[in-house]
């Protein structure tokens, strides 16, 4: 264990404040500071709040994940940092900051994927991923099938969302129901209590002709509002319980029922599951039913690895370094549309040749630069 690059990596893609230290695939710590709650009056997620919210909590939570993992900064063998896709302004903050501590530590750089570090995350789970493997990312901003044949290199998007993400339109439904933000915890929490079957919702792109891998929850979200107002001005009362479970059951069965077609379709026999959705017990539950019938084994994180987090980006960084990727540029800067067949952003690559060193990287550069170049 102790051959295996230790690495922090910092997430601020959002509104969380994720800073996490692996060691090859053992997490170490994972330390997050969240603005939720000053955005929930807001109804969702404010860019500049959640900025920064980023800019007060980086130092900290960073001294304490370094403190929970009984590590020092020095002893770190690379520092990765979500470069997107994500807010701009929040992304900045969290790229800034690492290229402050990888200059100022000696230390290689990696800016990865959001996307892609949400699906390495589960190696700190449930070991290495096999290859290739089939995800299925599902949050507010993403719901991505992705075919991952290498997570350092090569993450093949084989559908995803052409307009709300899932997790999107569980806050707005939350929000037509007056339940407040987020919504999809408490959304999964009255659905438990309510009938499934109730209410006949719509589900998206599941005709023979719609694309079989892209989602659709726009026409849903607008059903499901305009079947609450019709109540409404009928002077009848909304059954909460039944819409919740209702809605939740559309989404989840089209996103189960796309992933397994996926990967029937392609021959993967492993499907995972992450992202902030994948924490829904309805979504884990429908989709190791259909998997076990399929032959497909399900990889799921627990829920706290499925929300953004600083773990999943040091998983990432780790296998960036274990595989002997090229570090990170000096003049990385956040890509908000940052392209999951990205998996990361690479700088030159530096040449070891076949000495055992395979870890080593070569900081002679760093002499080069001047801190005038730190955050260009």
């Amino acid at each position: 264990m102790a051959d295996e690059p230790l690495v922090l990596g910092i997430e601020t893609s959002c509104d969380e404040t994720g800073v996490g230290i692996v060691r090859g695939t053992t997490l170490l710590a994972d330390a997050i500071a969240s603005s939720v709650d000053e955005h929930a009056r807001f109804g969702g997620v404010v860019p500049e709040v959640a900025s920064r919210a980023h800019l007060e909590a980086m130092v900290p939570t960073i001294e304490r994940a370094l403190k929970d993992a009984g590590v020092s900064a020095r002893d770190l063998d690379g520092i990765s940092v979500t470069a997107g896709p994500g807010l701009a302004g929040a992304l900045l903050v969290g790229v800034s900051a690492a290229k402050a501590y990888a200059y100022a530590l000696g230390k290689p750089l990696y800016g990865v994927n959001h996307l892609a570090s949400h699906i390495c995350v589960d190696q700190l789970e449930h070991g290495p991923l096999p290859e290739p493997t089939m995800a299925l990312l599902v949050s507010g901003g993403h719901s991505s099938l992705l075919l991952a044949p290498d997570i350092t290199a090569d993450v093949r998007p084989m559908g995803a969302t052409i307009d709300d993400a899932a997790g999107e339109a569980f806050d707005k439904i939350a929000r037509v129901l007056q339940l407040g933000f987020p919504g999809g915890p408490v959304i999964d929490r009255l659905a438990k209590e309510g009938d499934p079957a109730a209410i006949a919702f719509p589900r998206g792109l599941t005709g023979q002709r719609d694309a079989p891998y892209d989602f659709s929850f726009s026409g849903l979200k607008t059903s499901v509002a305009r079947w609450i107002e019709a109540k409404r001005n009928a002077g009848e009362e909304v059954p909460v319980r039944d819409v919740a479970a209702s809605f939740q059951e559309a989404v989840v069965d089209v996103l189960t029922r796309k992933a397994v077609r996926a990967c029937k379709d392609q021959g993967v026999d492993h499907l995972m599951i992450g992202g902030g959705v994948a924490a829904n017990s309805r979504l884990r539950a429908l989709a190791a039913e259909r998997c076990e019938r399929a032959g497909i084994k399900l990889r799921v994180p627990r829920p706290g690895l499925c929300t953004d987090n600083g773990a999943m980006v040091a998983a990432l960084g780790a296998e960036m370094v274990a595989r002997n990727r090229p570090a990170s540029d000096w003049d990385l800067s956040a890509d908000s549309s940052l392209p999951v067949t990205e998996p990361h952003v690479p700088g030159v690559a530096h040449d070891h040749g076949d000495d055992d060193h395979a870890h080593d990287h070569d900081h002679d550069h760093l002499h080069e630069l001047s801190k005038d170049n730190l955050y260009s």
